[in-house]
């Protein structure tokens, strides 16, 4: 079994799924979707004395980027999302502004099918729009971040700007379902599942 670096720290007023996650070995982790309080992820990244590669964005609205700014003051770790939602950064969206000091650019942009090297691991990205246009989910091993993609027993929600069902239920079935049942899913917000359960359990998915 691969040897990770996992940390989950809900934080924000919309309770937010954080994630830390990298490779045990060269603790090279990479901070997944900072809502909020940028001081208690730095805290805990000094404290386990790992070594910050990046800051990824599963999407770019507001309740999972809030703290990107204030986090890359801190360590110097550059932003990553997809390019389809970086405009969100920094222009409005959805009635919501990140404003002043709170508003970054990304410094690169993630593409479907990359893979992202945090020592010996190799985290893969996954584009899953119907969230919004640039959505993605991030694999390894027996870890899947889910964004707000795939909730448990539930999908993200596609009444927001960009958002569309029929692109997320094909996201998700194509991208996602197919992975092995015991692969542990961490979405953006609530409890956790796997695919095994989303698959027997979710009511979009389940075929009995």
């Amino acid at each position: 079994m691969e040897k990770v670096i996992f940390q989950h720290l809900p934080i924000g007023a919309f309770g937010t799924n954080c994630y830390v996650f990298g490779d045990a070995v060269s603790r090279e982790v990479v901070v997944i979707d900072p809502a909020d309080k940028p001081d208690i992820i730095e805290s805990w990244l000094d404290e386990k004395k790992v070594r910050l590669k990046a800051i990824i964005n599963t999407h770019g609205h507001f309740d999972h980027v809030g703290a990107n700014a204030r986090l890359h003051k801190m360590t110097g770790a550059p932003i990553w999302i997809h390019r389809f939602d970086a405009y969100m950064l920094t222009k409005p969206d959805v009635g919501w502004k990140l404003e002043g000091p709170n508003a970054l650019e990304a410094h690169d942009f993630l593409f479907d099918g990359q893979e992202i090297a945090l020592g010996g691991l190799k985290v893969k990205v996954l584009h899953t729009p119907g969230h919004s246009p640039g959505g993605i989910c991030l694999y390894c091993g027996d870890h899947l971040f889910s964004g707000d993609t795939l909730f448990r027993l539930s999908i993200g929600r596609c009444d927001l700007p960009g958002g569309d069902f029929d692109t997320l239920i094909s996201s998700i079935r194509e991208k996602l379902l197919g992975l092995p049942d015991h692969v542990q899913v961490f979405p953006g917000h609530g409890p956790f599942s796997t695919i095994g359960e989303e698959k027997l359990q979710n009511p979009y998915f389940r075929t009995s």
